[in-house]
């Protein structure tokens, strides 16, 4: 469901373990339901590194790599799973539909999407997206809802 007004969160976020530490703020009220998040930014923005403090925030404490090769990393944790996606190198929307696209979608999980832009034909409606801008050596993080599950989870992470 569309919010009737964007609502918007910005922060500068000087460091990666400050990065990580935000991820980690965003795990538990988007690991309650299933969750789209829209994460934009140039290359070596942060993107991965949200992610991975996301993933860290919940316990998991393997390798959490950018899935620019692989397209997705699938991860089992507290009884849900997380897809990180990154398209990156898609040349046409149309190859997430030899992938499954709408297969991915249809479960009740977390998705993570880098470079949402390069697929957004064939995406559904993201509940938060994350724009990251390098800003000297920190990054300026702008959050903003787009639905009222996203609206959810950025109330909780400005408390």
């Amino acid at each position: 469901m569309k919010l009737l007004q964007t609502i918007n969160w910005v922060q500068f976020i000087p460091d990666e373990k400050n990065m990580q530490n935000l991820g980690g703020k965003l795990a538990l009220p988007c690991a309650s339901a299933k969750t789209i998040i829209f994460l934009h930014g140039q290359l070596g923005a942060g993107k991965t590194t949200l992610v991975r403090g996301l993933l860290r925030g919940l316990g998991y404490a393997g390798p959490v790599k950018s899935p620019t090769y692989t397209l997705v990393e699938s991860y089992d944790l507290l009884g849900k799973v997380f897809f990180h996606f990154d398209f990156y190198r898609l040349r046409d929307p149309e190859e997430l539909e030899f992938i499954g696209i709408d297969d991915y979608f249809s479960q009740e999980a977390i998705f993570l999407i880098e470079w949402p832009e390069l697929g957004l034909s064939l995406l559904p409606q993201s509940d938060l997206s994350c724009y990251i801008e390098m800003e000297g050596e920190g990054r300026r993080i702008r959050i903003e809802a787009e639905t009222d599950r996203g609206k959810d989870v950025l109330e909780h992470i400005q408390k």
